[in-house]
């Protein structure tokens, strides 16, 4: 069976955090091909740059350092991030946008975002219930049918996390498809009617569980609800409004926009050998994870995510922020899944996972900094149990750096 770590099992299991300076190795690539990757990264032209007196020297080669660290230690390609304060900004990147070449990773590169797609997907539903289109406490039964508690699961509980249908990512004939032709296209009613007839997993709102089949049917339900496309919905509300032009809905194209990073994975058959994910179809994710983006548009999407500045209104932004506070197991008050989107230590986003590529968007309300990470490798760290996702533990360096001390945990649901 294909093991889709990066998009459920990772989230499911939490991330052990691995700072850059930890000096540890990945253990899930091939060595001599991952060596090969860090070789061609050597020879690439990287580096930061920064606002002049915004982000002090050293800690802009700390930052660079982070990074760097991250790319040996993962034997990714390539890894590219931002830091964005009150005052200024660090860019940095390191290695390759494609194994085998000596070209650059740059802020121009369009990437598979992932999971971070859940983030508009929520976004837009929050704002249909503003609109009254729908309400947190209508039942999916009324919108997709035939669920496994469909009849008493929410859009609340869908948001969070918390509806116990079981995930189309594990141990489902899709999966099996896509682990055999990775270029193979879905429909949503494909995959949601891949878990059907499974039993539910518990009951609603009693335990949160990061399945996949929840952000799928909320896709659904904007699509039902409104009459148009996600990427219409997505462009209208959300990327027009925020200036993000270099952000698409690829729906069934295989296609990224030039230029882009080419993504490595050890998923689909034979599973373990590193292979090119670059062009695998992204149906298989829908609106749990589809979206392609670039660096500066996600740094716009997380100030958006973190203050609810141009897509939420001001009450309705505290309500999601509120939303993180839950009690539910496993969630704490130091990581937890809120509405479309992860406290972690305080600060507000999203990872994203899917094969050939790791991403990370973070904004502190308290000091007004985005942190964006972008990966082209999906190959994981730590162990079985507790896999540790490149771009985390970039994050997590970088954070660790621009707080001077101390690095926020992520020890428990991620997304």
């Amino acid at each position: 069976m294909l093991n889709f770590r990066t998009l459920s099992a990772v989230a499911t299991v939490g991330m052990a955090v691995v700072l850059a300076s930890a000096g540890c190795s990945s253990s899930t690539s091939d060595s001599s091909t991952g060596s090969a990757s860090a070789s061609a990264s050597e020879t690439a032209s990287g580096g930061s740059s920064g606002s002049a007196g915004a982000i002090d020297p050293a800690s802009a080669a700390q930052l660079q350092q982070v990074i760097d660290d991250v790319r040996v230690q993962f034997k990714a390609p390539g890894v590219q991030a931002g830091v964005w304060t009150g005052d200024g900004e660090w860019i940095g990147s390191s290695g390759v946008a494609e194994v085998d070449t000596t070209q650059p990773v740059t802020p121009a590169d369009h990437s598979r975002i992932g999971s971070i797609t859940k983030t508009m997907t929520a976004t837009v539903i929050l704002q249909l219930i503003d609109e009254g289109k729908i309400a947190f406490d209508d039942v999916i039964d009324t919108y997709v049918p035939g669920m496994p508690n469909g009849s008493t699961a929410t859009i609340k509980n869908l948001l969070e996390m918390q509806t116990g249908i079981p995930t189309y990512t594990g141990g489902t004939p899709v999966v099996d498809q896509y682990a055999a032709d990775p270029t193979t296209a879905f429909t949503p009613q494909q995959l949601v009617d891949s878990v059907k007839d499974k039993p539910a997993m518990f009951a609603p709102g009693t335990q949160f569980f990061y399945s996949n089949t929840n952000y799928v049917l909320l896709g659904m339900v904007i699509e039902k609800v409104t009459g148009t496309s996600i990427a219409d919905n997505f462009g209208e509300r959300l990327l027009t409004p925020l200036g993000m032009t270099q952000t698409s809905v690829p729906g069934t194209s295989t296609v990224l926009p030039e230029p882009f990073l080419s993504g490595v994975s050890t998923q689909t058959n034979p599973e373990g050998t590193i292979k090119d994910a670059t062009n695998w179809n992204p149906s298989l994710a829908f609106t749990a994870g589809e979206v392609i983006s670039t660096l500066d548009d996600l740094h716009k999407w997380g100030v958006a995510l973190g203050t609810g500045e141009g897509i939420l209104t001001p009450a309705t932004q505290q309500l999601r922020v509120d939303s993180v506070k839950t009690t539910v197991p496993p969630n704490s008050p130091e990581r937890s899944y809120g509405m479309g989107i992860v406290n972690t230590a305080g600060w507000l986003g999203h990872t994203g996972e899917i094969p050939g590529y790791n991403t990370v968007v973070n904004h502190d309300p308290a000091t007004g900094t985005t942190i964006v990470v972008m990966v082209n490798s999906d190959i994981t760290g730590g162990t079985e149990a507790k896999p540790v996702a490149p771009a985390v533990a970039a994050f997590e360096g970088l954070a660790e750096v621009m707080a001077g001390a101390g690095s926020p945990s992520a020890s428990a649901p991620s997304g």
